[in-house]
């Protein structure tokens, strides 16, 4: 009999040459399940998404109690479905009063594509500003913004009048002129390992888009959601942005997303043309009903308020290896560099048989991810730590 293995290789596109193909049966809390019952201590969440846990029941009733009523009914922005209501408004219940208008979209690429569309069109401008090793997604438009050169060079050309400056350089903010209608950033750079933005940097660049009446992007797709101790990490470093965006997590294990703006800026893409962003599926009410059911499991239970705590255990276990070289962190979102990317290969691959699953950062392949659901608890942190420090022992 033809195994699942074999039809994955043979019938699912692939990414790379030489994929992880590890089947996973089941999984619950942080850990997943293979057919054989190994248990694998998840420690990415699949990339920062799976917040509240596998499986988690609360959000599984949700999604079940939306089926009984029903899944597609319209392109999204027709009809009003509470589903999407509800979430929008619980959502902009923890934000600035500038971000009170969300539009629903499908993935994290879409909310920067829309985000990046709906600033042309509200300040009339082409220029996109965005930062070296940034991370946006992988659509041609968000392709365009991405901050390194190599897995975009196959696709150019792509979108005119985008420019790259370095994360945390405030020499380089002069490159933000009256002819740029946006500046994207990730407040917390995921992709290049887990660099934060200095409080200086990001309020002198906020600064600088107010004086030339460029819009303000926070790519916090990764970084939202609780991991890093507030519902986002701009509520951390205390800049507010014009038009923030959140997808992974912020869909509760279903494919969701979203650009939230200010009423008078989202209003641009309603008119001249009208149907200024559309989309099929954006805000399916499935989606929408676990995203809600998720975000009330992190503030009813608050799963925040010990996240540092979470994050200084992990610290604490591993800094002492003479392995790690050192550890990047903001939350529950971590980088342990071992500053070399056979080591990270190798442990990476031991993961299959010490019972983890981890990877690298695209632009920081020395370094091995740390983003598990902010669910864990102490006794699983510890636990998950002993087996890493076995592994890392093995290197």
């Amino acid at each position: 009999m033809i195994t699942h293995r074999e039809l994955f290789l043979r019938h699912v596109a692939q990414t790379s040459e030489s994929p992880l193909g590890l089947e996973i049966e089941s999984a619950k809390g942080v850990y997943l399940y293979t057919p054989s019952g190994q248990r694998i201590f998840d420690l990415i969440s699949g990339v920062s998404v799976s917040n509240v846990g596998h499986s988690n029941p609360a959000v599984l009733e949700a999604v079940n109690q939306q089926l009984q009523k029903y899944m597609h009914l319209m392109v999204y922005g027709d009809v009003i479905q509470a589903p999407q209501v509800k979430l929008a408004q619980l959502l902009v219940a923890q934000l600035p009063d500038n971000l009170q208008n969300v539009y629903f979209v499908n993935s994290g690429s879409e909310a920067v594509e829309g985000a990046m569309k709906l600033a042309k069109r509200y300040t009339g401008r082409h220029g996109i500003i965005s930062f070296v090793n940034a991370y946006h997604g992988s659509t041609q438009g968000a392709l365009s913004v991405m901050g390194n050169e190599e897995p975009k060079r196959a696709y150019r050309p792509l979108l005119p009048g985008v420019k790259h400056i370095n994360f945390n350089s405030l020499e380089e903010l002069n490159q933000i002129t009256e002819d740029t209608a946006c500046v994207i950033i990730e407040p917390i750079q995921g992709e290049a390992g887990i660099l934060v933005s200095t409080e200086e940097f990001l309020t002198a660049l906020r600064d600088r888009c107010t004086k030339m009446g460029a819009l303000l992007i926070f790519d916090e797709i990764q970084s939202g959601m609780g991991r890093t101790g507030k519902l986002f990490a701009f509520q951390r470093l205390g800049v507010i942005p014009d038009i923030l965006l959140t997808a992974k997590a912020f869909g509760g294990g279903l494919p969701l997303g979203a650009f939230v703006s200010s009423t008078e800026i989202m209003r641009a893409l309603t008119a001249n043309p009208p149907l200024g962003h559309i989309t099929t599926f954006g805000g399916h009410p499935v989606s929408c009903a676990a995203g809600l059911a998720s975000l009330k499991i992190i503030l009813e239970q608050n799963l925040m308020a010990d996240i540092s705590i979470k994050e200084q255990l992990f610290r604490s276990l591993l800094l002492k290896h003479p392995k790690v070289k050192a550890i990047r962190s903001y939350g529950l979102f971590m980088a342990v560099e071992l500053g070399s990317f056979d080591d990270v290969l190798r442990f990476t691959k031991m993961g299959v048989e010490f019972g983890y699953l981890t990877d690298w950062f695209l632009f920081c392949d020395t370094a091995f991810r740390i983003s598990p659901p902010l669910t864990i608890t102490n006794d699983e942190i510890i636990n998950v730590c002993g087996i890493i420090v076995e592994a890392l022992n093995r290197l």
